[in-house]
């Protein structure tokens, strides 16, 4: 079985003295795990963390762990590499995808808008607002599009500052009166957000990533 398809290295552990188990982030596949032989001693075209580039991933059985090939084009976090606070958002969002996305299924939106978020990043004046609509994309993905658009209840689309928590849809202040408890205060915030990743990791029988949790309370210090 082979698969390629361009991607970004996410996750790199190593597995012996000289090779190294990877995490790529394909367009066409989705994240896809495998073995890089020689990763841990490769003296030139080292895999790192972040890199984008084209992947050939190989195996005999489906069920295999599988070998990669990696041909880098550019590391992509490279123009942050000394900001260690933009760093952070992007920790954080490989992460997520590694924990949340199941191996091999395509989700070419969000690594779209991932490759868009680590592109803007550098001179984002926003990075949490830009990290917002990049989380927002990858809820979309995994069945929880949030609509702030309109109310859910009456459909009009004033005064809605509530978001309800079952649906992901926005609430009117009319509407969200005798619920305002069971609601969601808007705007939007990564304390919102979070919960929504918590639905999901509950689901999966895992953990929102600490680097996500750490993001949240850099947001409100």
């Amino acid at each position: 079985m082979k698969l390629e398809s361009i991607g970004i290295l996410i996750s790199l552990r190593p597995f012996s003295e000289r090779d190294a188990v990877a995490h790529i982030f394909t367009r066409d596949h989705g994240v896809v795990a495998g073995m890089m032989r020689g990763a841990i001693v490769a003296k030139t075209n080292k895999p790192l963390v972040g890199q984008i580039g084209n992947a050939t991933w190989g195996a005999r059985l489906d069920s295999a762990l599988g070998i990669f090939h990696w041909d880098a084009e550019r590391n992509l976090i490279a123009p942050i590499m000394m900001n260690f606070e933009r760093i952070k958002f992007v920790n954080c969002v490989f992460d997520l995808v590694k924990t949340l996305l199941p191996e091999r299924e395509s989700y070419s939106a969000l690594f779209d808008a991932t490759i868009k978020f680590m592109m803007d990043l550098p001179k984002s004046n926003s990075p949490f607002d830009d990290y917002l609509l990049w989380e927002m994309t990858l809820l979309r993905e995994l069945g929880f599009a949030l609509d702030l658009t309109k109310c859910s209840g009456c459909g009009r689309d004033e005064n809605l500052n509530y978001l309800s928590p079952k649906t992901g849809r926005a609430v009117c202040a009319e509407c969200a009166e005798p619920y305002k408890n069971r609601l969601f205060r808007l705007p939007l915030t990564l304390d919102i957000t979070i919960k929504f990743l918590e639905k999901i990791c509950d689901e999966l029988g895992a953990k929102v990533p600490n680097s996500r949790t750490t993001l949240t309370h850099k947001k409100n210090s």
